[in-house]
């Protein structure tokens, strides 16, 4: 960087040029973005940080800044800090420059006020600090503020001096795994599904000028069926004499203007209203102006999407809609780490790639996994046209000897996730627990949040714990997908897949996940055998969405469809679409010709004993066999429908059937419709049908080969032998037959 470039941000900013001469390099993270190489420290993450209510005036904060350790009971630091870290990076990350944990830190940069904000209110704007932060402006402390997530601001005005440098110090204490406070997935012990902790400033900080009289914060509500969107402005300072001018616009075209009351909700009327989908995320413009006694005071611009999420009745099922019409939602986990940003990723366009990378796998919803983002990432998702379910950030986090809940702290921050982005189409379900993470008071806070956004949907519990209560329950099921069952609430596989497929010299580390694959043909192939299950699942059992974990590996979880560092993508992404395209849009119809136990159990000969002889010919002799009720396993098998105990490593099964009349077309349409936990043979008159490995967590549909189909006799006696083996954890074992075609039958 030359003088003069320094000088001038000398002047722009008031940064010291001694804070600027001191060189900024990236740490080196096991694993690296592509991204990385774009963060320039002079411009970071330089986008106005907040979409839906843009001035045009304002002051980014970003870049190096000073910062030293602390401990408890610090005194404020008087004067220059001893290291620099760049911001918005948390101090754990690589791109921070630091890349050390420490629970305590101290920040210090200084600014200068731009001379025609003079007689203005400026307001320090911070997207998000983990945990604690207390903040000095002149030394003066404007306030503590708790909550890793939330953004936050405060009027500095009163702290300013009237010229010259200004001195802002920013004090950070985050306990991680040691509070009881929402943390997500962070710990200072990474291992497995836990990653590494991020402390301190993570997302931009900025300033800006209003008047006395200001707009403080907006609420947009689309009203699909009166064509019609709810609009509160709300102000501060004293509103004699206000009154708010809004433009509705298409484009450049303004197709409405209206004159509203602040601090009122009122309908403003959109005629034939452009929709807002996954296929056409059409976003209507608003400018807001803000009128006192003649003058404008404030002036800011935002959007808004024309759409409806609700739950409707559909065959016999509560189903998910969209704009008053049935959407299967399919969408990829998204952790939201970065291996050199932690929570904060490097560029605005690499916030923005992810996004893009789900729309272009065929997805149509994303599901934000126990953390929530910067505002831009929410935009982007608006613009794209992805569906967004938002989890709320879970305490204790599956760690041992954890601190009880701060119950009161939750609720806080729950209360601010709904408020701070409930302007958002894209966010359409808000998950209040998942798997049971430090859950409590579930129907409270249910409750809570219908009060706080109505027209949203609730998931009460992603993977449990279920209180009947809310818009979904919703089963975790791995590796391939699993459906709950129930008449009254919307039905979701809120995590199914963890395909692990390791691509060398993109690995974080080496670590383990659900099933492993070693190529990419296998890989393909088994990712389009669980979008098939979807299909099935959503046209015959009304399953409403799925979850596929997950979009990029995460540290030593490495089942992503993309790597960490984003540098590979691994499966082709045209097959990807394709079985996603499938469980979107497609139907698989399945009738039972000989009926599986899954509803109404059905009578087997079976034994625990190794049979002598060919046991699974149509001439073998079973006499000596038991009789007994399908399915057979152990009790808390998932999706199991459990009528005989199978606690041994092997059981075999055989059972007479008759199919009466079956047609050559039903004979090629035939399919083995089981549950097999582990694995398993199956033959028919003596034929090998199927082999398959591993296991399933809910009945599923197992393709038969050629010659067990050419055994089948459509009339007359038939046999069908299964051979199951068990070696671990949980067993069941039950199958029928049935005819699978993409036409209702």
């Amino acid at each position: 960087m030359n003088l003069r470039k320094l000088f001038i941000l000398f002047l722009c900013t008031g940064v010291s040029l001694a804070t600027f001469a001191q060189s900024w390099s990236p740490k080196q993270a096991p694993l690296m973005s592509k991204f990385a190489k774009d963060v320039d420290p002079d411009h970071v993450l330089p986008e106005y940080p907040r979409p839906q209510m843009v001035r045009k005036e304002w002051l980014n904060l970003n870049g190096l800044w000073q910062y030293q350790p602390g401990a408890a009971g610090d005194a404020l630091p008087n004067g220059k800090l001893d290291k620099t870290i760049l911001v918005p990076f948390p101090v754990e990350s690589a791109l921070s420059g630091v890349r050390e944990h420490h629970d305590r830190l101290w920040y210090r940069r200084t600014f200068t006020v731009p001379a025609n904000w003079r007689g203005k209110q400026v307001i320090l704007h911070f997207g998000a600090v983990d945990f604690e932060s207390e903040v000095f402006v002149n030394g003066k402390s404007l306030g503590i503020h708790k909550g890793g997530y939330d953004p936050f601001s405060y009027n500095i005005t009163s702290a300013l001096t009237k010229s010259g440098p200004q001195e802002l110090t920013v004090r950070v204490y985050d306990p991680t795994d040691l509070g009881g406070y929402p943390r997500g997935k962070q710990t200072l012990h990474p291992q497995g599904i836990m990653y590494t902790s991020v402390t301190g400033i993570w997302q931009t900080v900025w300033l800006e000028p209003v008047a006395a009289t200001s707009i403080s914060d907006i609420k947009i509500v689309p009203d699909l069926d009166k064509s019609a969107v709810k609009l509160t402005v709300s102000t501060l300072d004293n509103i004699a004499g206000a009154t708010i001018s809004i433009k509705v616009k298409d484009g450049n075209n303004v197709v409405k203007t209206v004159s509203i009351k602040p601090n009122v909700e009122t309908s403003i009327a959109v005629a034939h209203p452009k929709l807002w989908s996954p296929d056409s995320p059409f976003l209507y413009g608003l400018d807001i102006t803000l009128n006192k006694n003649g003058a404008v005071t404030d002036a800011l611009s935002s959007y808004f999407g024309m759409r409806k999420i609700s739950v409707q009745e559909d065959g016999g099922f509560k189903k998910l809609y969209l704009n008053n019409k049935f959407l299967f939602q399919l969408g990829p986990l998204d952790q939201g780490f970065w291996p050199d940003g932690g929570y904060t990723a490097p560029t605005d366009a690499a916030l923005k790639y992810d996004l893009e990378m789900i729309k272009k796998f065929g997805f149509n919803m994303v599901r934000k996994h126990i953390k929530y983002e910067p505002y831009r990432w929410y935009y982007w998702a608006d613009k794209l046209g992805i569906l967004v379910w938002q989890d709320m950030p879970s305490p204790n986090s599956y760690t041992e000897h954890v601190p009880p809940v701060d119950t009161a702290e939750f609720r806080s921050e729950l209360t601010s996730l709904i408020k701070t982005h409930w302007n958002s189409p894209s966010i359409v379900t808000w998950v209040i627990f998942n798997e049971a993470q430090a859950q409590h008071n579930t129907a409270g806070y249910v409750n809570l949040v219908r009060k706080l956004d109505p027209s949203r949907l609730i998931n009460q519990a992603s993977g449990g714990n279920h209180f009947g209560v809310g818009d979904y329950l919703d089963i975790h099921s791995y590796p391939p997908p699993g459906v709950p069952f129930s008449k009254t609430q919307v039905l979701a596989c809120g995590e199914y897949g963890g395909i692990g497929y390791i691509i060398p010299n993109h690995t974080w580390k080496v670590g383990d996940t659900y099933i492993m694959i070693n190529n990419k043909k296998d890989y393909l192939n088994l990712y389009d055998k669980f979008t098939n299950d979807l299909t099935l699942y959503k046209t015959n059992m009304g399953l409403s969405a799925a979850v596929y974990t997950e979009i990029n590996d995460v540290e030593v979880e490495l089942n992503g469809l993309m790597t960490y560092d984003r540098e590979v993508i691994k499966g082709d992404v045209d097959k990807i679409y394709a079985s996603n395209y499938k469980a979107i849009h497609d139907n698989l119809y399945i009738k039972e010709v000989l009926p599986s136990s899954q509803k109404e159990a059905r009578n087997w000969k079976y034994t625990t004993d190794q049979p002598q002889g060919d046991w699974f010919k149509t001439s073998f002799n079973d006499a000596s066999w038991k009789s007994g009720q399908a399915g057979f396993g152990t009790r808390g098998t998932p999706g199991g429908n459990i009528k005989t105990i199978w606690n041994t490593n092997n059981i075999w099964m055989r059972q007479d059937f008759n199919l009466n009349n079956l047609s050559a077309a039903g004979r090629d349409k035939l399919v083995l419709y089981m549950h097999h936990d582990e694995d398993c043979e199956v033959y028919i008159n003596g034929v090998k049908a199927a082999e398959v490995r591993g296991y399933t967590s809910a009945y599923t549909v197992v393709p038969m080969s050629a010659e067990g189909k050419a055994a089948i006799k459509a009339n007359g006696k038939n046999v069908i032998a299964i051979h199951c083996k068990q070696t671990q954890g949980g067993q069941y074992i039950d199958a029928g037959l049935s005819i699978l075609s993409d036409t209702k039958m």
